[in-house]
């Protein structure tokens, strides 16, 4: 894991950015605790802080099952004076074949329920996924304080 932290003047989130390497079932949890950490420090509060953790587990899990290893980022968004966290997920896997099949309910390659992708978008504001074949697969995801 690693962080830098640049205070930007006037900036309430700051510069925060975390980033955690995912390579077993404890680096899900990692990730899942700065994620909560780093969002509480944003604004979130309450059920939010659950949604925003369960969504870094879904895209960390995901890594895991799919291309062994990759990475979560966490950092601040910013758009119209709103406040708000970013989630981007990357792995260098096999990629998805059908990304819009991916994201139905109940679609899964693995041994999941596959609820996880259509989860997440689901749980948070935004939602954007970019996979190539043998490349791998990037899924960005924000929440907006509310």
């Amino acid at each position: 894991m690693s962080s830098a932290d640049e205070a930007a003047p006037g900036d309430a989130v700051g510069r925060s950015v975390i980033t955690v390497a995912i390579r077993s079932a404890a680096d899900i949890v990692a990730a899942r605790q700065e994620g909560r950490a780093l969002a509480s420090r944003f604004g979130f509060d309450g059920s939010d802080l659950t949604v925003i953790a369960t969504a870094i587990s879904e895209l960390a899990r995901n890594i895991l099952e799919y291309a062994k290893t990759g990475e979560i980022r966490l950092s601040p968004a910013q758009k119209g004076g709103r406040n708000g966290i970013m989630i981007v997920a990357r792995d260098e896997g096999p990629g998805i074949h059908d990304v819009p099949r991916a994201m139905q309910d109940g679609y899964t390659t693995g041994r999941g329920l596959g609820l996880g992708l259509p989860g997440v978008r689901r749980l948070m504001d935004d939602f954007e996924i970019v996979s190539q074949i043998g490349k791998g697969t990037t899924v960005s995801v924000k929440k907006w304080v509310p």
